[in-house]
């Protein structure tokens, strides 16, 4: 038998406000795990929150600024004196900008890897002890694919997100023994997010155009963040003595076309996941 964990744990979920981060911590509070939602806009991590309460969930909402180390220590503070001992930590909050590297000066630069890199490790630092003390924790950091396969105009945050990957490995070895688990969640191109949002129209249509050009872009379809918020629930939902080190999750292409040929008992299409 694995060591014992209770099954409703507390979780803080960085970059909580919007998108996949709210996904992720309304996902968590389905599962009766209190939640703190934590972002710089407060007031869209109070309504993520409020919704979670408001569906019978118990959520807090706080302030969270990752490149500024006092608001990282209020925000565990809060966190842990209005759910007890956190047990989960959600790192998802990122940056992104549309810049060639060549054109990122180094202060632009180096507040992408600030929020993407130094900010998860803040927060970690602090709720990490208690973890270990206690002998059971999840700490998932959520990636993103540009890891296996780089996209232009993208450089500082895959860096940063290579960097991260980096580090979740490292404290894989480090906690190995200590009941405390690090995964990373590597989600594909993700909808019904704000990443980008703040991008002009005809930077968005080169950004995608290089995309297509370099063949990271093979289909339409997009993940949702309900999709991404399902895969960590999965990672901390794994039972004692099992251990999701890294979950990729990719948009499933449309069905294709079948062939005239195809039709009939005889259909040799290639099974959908869950079939054959």
């Amino acid at each position: 038998m694995g060591r014992e964990h209770p099954s409703v744990r507390a979780a803080v979920v960085t970059g909580g406000s919007a998108g996949i981060g709210a996904a992720i911590a309304r996902g968590l509070g389905a599962a009766g795990h209190p939640v703190a939602v934590g972002a710089r806009r407060v007031e869209r991590c109070e309504e993520v929150a409020r919704r979670i309460r408001e569906d019978g969930g118990t959520a807090v909402a706080a302030a969270l600024d990752l490149t500024d180390p006092d608001s990282v220590k209020r925000f565990a503070a809060v966190a842990e004196e209005a759910l007890g001992p956190i047990e989960i930590v959600v790192s998802n909050a990122g940056a992104l900008s549309p810049d060639p590297v060549g054109d990122l000066d180094a202060d632009r630069f180096r507040a992408q890897l600030d929020v993407n890199l130094a900010g998860p490790q803040r927060l970690v630092s602090l709720l990490l002890p208690g973890m270990r003390e206690r002998r059971r924790g999840d700490l998932v950091f959520v990636s993103s694919d540009v890891v296996r396969a780089p996209r232009p105009r993208m450089g500082a945050y895959i860096a940063a997100k290579h960097a991260v990957e980096g580090l979740a490995r490292t404290m894989q070895m480090e906690l190995e023994g200590t009941g405390v688990r690090a995964s990373i969640v590597r989600p594909g191109p993700t909808g019904g997010t704000e990443m980008g949002a703040d991008w002009d129209p005809a930077t968005l249509v080169e950004v995608l155009d290089e995309w297509v050009r370099w063949g990271v872009a093979r289909h339409q379809r997009f993940l949702s963040p309900d999709a991404v918020a399902a895969a960590v629930l999965a990672v901390v939902s794994a039972p004692p003595g099992t251990h999701l080190t890294l979950v990729e999750v990719e948009p499933e292409a449309p069905l294709r076309k079948r062939a005239p040929a195809d039709d009939g008992p005889h259909d040799q299409r290639s099974p959908r996941p869950g079939e054959g």
